[in-house]
């Protein structure tokens, strides 16, 4: 992977991705009511097919690509295609049990934590445990968390475990709404998620038994 192109990927994006301050509410006793509704409403789901683009930026760089993520209960799968990883496609699928990294260099790379095995192939800092609820505009099991709200009385900003989760944009026309455009960051660090399609309910990944230990 090259620096200099994720560098260039990185300013091409936030610059398309500039808008205008968003208006921002602390939340009340209504809109969190509201937000504590959503969150039960969405508890249970656990199953989706999520793609869209993703970039990930620190203090040197970045880069930007395709991705697809398939959520079947405790097992995963997230592909991840572009140049921005070597012009090839990266896959990381894997359950409780432990994960398993392929299309990088020196892999495939197995694990416990697919976290540390993204930091170790990549050098990108995803906060993947959280983001199955962020993604969902829900508040993660990892700790207390602060919730501001936007003129459309859902979740404008969340900051939980040392992550600020801003969401720029939501999908209205469901219910409940999900969001379609989320930015997160922990200095150096910058995740950003361009949503185009969401099908909660999708495909089935398949079994990752005997992943953790090879």
């Amino acid at each position: 992977m090259t620096r200099r192109w994720w560098g260039v990927a990185a300013a091409l994006l936030l610059a398309g991705c500039a808008s205008a301050p968003a208006v921002r509410m602390h939340g009340d006793a209504a809109l969190l009511a509201a937000q504590e509704a959503r969150e039960r409403s969405l508890a249970g789901v656990d199953r989706w097919v999520l793609q869209g683009r993703l970039g990930v930026y620190d203090a040197h760089g970045g880069g930007s690509g395709d991705f697809t993520w398939k959520q079947d209960g405790a097992r995963y799968e997230l592909l991840l295609s572009g140049p921005a990883v070597s012009g090839v496609d990266v896959r990381l699928r894997g359950d409780d049990a432990g994960a398993l990294l392929e299309g990088v260099k020196g892999g495939p790379l197995r694990g416990a934590d697919a976290e540390a095995l993204m930091r170790k192939a990549l050098g990108w800092e995803v906060p993947l445990r959280d983001l199955r609820a962020w993604v969902l505009g829900l508040r993660a099991d990892s700790g207390p968390a602060e919730l501001s709200f936007g003129e459309n009385r859902l979740p404008s900003l969340l900051q939980q475990d040392g992550w600020t989760v801003d969401y720029r944009d939501w999908d209205l026309a469901r219910q409940p709404p999900l969001p379609s455009r989320i930015f997160a960051e922990r200095p150096p660090y910058k995740v950003r998620l361009s949503i185009k399609s969401f099908e909660l309910g999708g495909a089935a990944v398949r079994p990752s038994k005997g992943i953790a230990g090879g």
